[in-house]
């Protein structure tokens, strides 16, 4: 699978054709209110590859995955991805729309990639565990050939 390099090159990602979608509008209509954040949102989904709802390996970051991740600054997280509406820092739910939350949408485990927080710096994540929204689980591929789009 591919990896991010010292050269900036980001890793293959996947996502969804429902994701793609919700997503999509979702980045447009913050694009007034959050510029950077929501064009670098739809440069990830410009760059994903597509697939059918059900398609997508379990251990794929989508929204409403739970995954856990460790950084360059030494964290090691267990963060849900959700839609900033459902957005609780207390409880670990990160909104899609943040620097981290666009870092990782689409990524399996093992990926790394690049991410610039809010105060400029380029920080460092790597994915180690992605277990998929409950409701996914129980109609997910188990397909080893159906992993992601590398």
């Amino acid at each position: 699978m591919a990896q991010a390099t010292r050269n900036n090159r980001k890793p293959a990602i996947a996502v969804t054709r429902t994701d793609n979608e919700r997503l999509w509008r979702l980045a447009e209509a913050f694009v007034d209110r959050n510029p950077a954040v929501a064009e670098e949102l739809l440069a990830e989904l410009d760059r994903a590859k597509v697939v059918e709802d059900g398609r997508l390996a379990v251990d794929v970051v989508r929204m409403g995955s739970s995954l856990r991740f460790t950084s360059d600054l030494g964290e090691d997280r267990e963060v849900t991805l959700v839609f900033p509406g459902e957005a609780d820092i207390a409880e670990g739910k990160i909104p899609v729309l943040t620097p981290i939350g666009v870092a990782l949408i689409g990524l399996s485990p093992g990926q790394s990639i690049d991410w610039t927080a809010r105060d400029g710096r380029t920080h460092r994540l790597t994915v180690v565990s992605v277990e998929a929204p409950a409701a996914q689980v129980a109609s997910a591929p188990v397909s080893p050939e159906l992993r992601t789009a590398s």
